[in-house]
């Protein structure tokens, strides 16, 4: 166990808490962190553009003129690759996927070493009791408005029981996003500029993310 400062709903230091070295006192790693973030991007890329063969296009169901005596080319199709609104050659198809794979303790560690970084360097407040009268954006804002004086932007991490609360509160807020303890990823971990962590979901991410020792 390693220690880290507790701070209030005012963002004043009020004191320490015992945080396990395996999440938060990891070396830092720029290789497996970009590993993690590129396979989790290419597998919510959408599979946008697709075109169609030859036999997909419609018409092509007559030759368009005679074989030969006409002076011109033969055909036997309009929907022929060379023909305008014919089919398409070697172009992109929805079939194509963008998938990649990451084991699930590379996965995991690749979030230990961006939380410990992120620690080191001041740009995770551990709370400690984050909680909202109301699930509103106006309630949360409010609430925001301490640890947000030097940074516009800010991922929550609260305990379990508060999730959805959350979740619903910053739902319109720009710069603000709420996440479940149990479904971290590298991504949103890196993209906001300031982590604030519920000091009761530090043992949820402990025990659940239990792959990599």
């Amino acid at each position: 166990m390693m220690k880290a400062d507790v701070y209030n709903k005012k963002c004043e230091k009020v004191g320490t808490v015992d945080v396990p070295e395996r999440v938060f006192n990891v070396r830092w790693n720029a290789d497996l962190v970009h590993q993690a973030v590129r396979t989790q991007t290419a597998n919510a890329r959408p599979t946008v553009a697709h075109t169609k063969f030859r036999g997909e296009v419609s018409g092509g169901g007559k030759k368009p003129w005679r074989q030969k005596g006409t002076g011109r080319a033969r055909h036997g199709s309009n929907r022929s690759p060379i023909w305008v609104g014919g089919g398409v050659t070697h172009g992109p198809r929805a079939e194509r996927s963008y998938e990649l794979k990451i084991n699930k303790k590379m996965r995991q560690k690749a979030l230990f070493v961006i939380l410990s970084r992120r620690l080191k360097e001041g740009e995770v407040v551990i709370v400690d009791s984050l909680d909202i009268t109301e699930a509103k954006a106006k309630t949360l804002t409010g609430a925001l408005k301490p640890f947000m004086a030097e940074r516009d932007q800010a991922l929550i991490i609260p305990t379990r029981d508060k999730v959805e609360a959350f979740a619903r509160a910053s739902r319109n807020l720009r710069g603000v996003k709420s996440i479940d303890p149990e479904s971290l990823n590298a991504y949103d971990l890196l993209r906001y500029k300031q982590i604030l962590l519920d000091k009761g979901a530090i043992e949820v991410i402990n025990t659940h993310y239990h792959a990599c020792k």
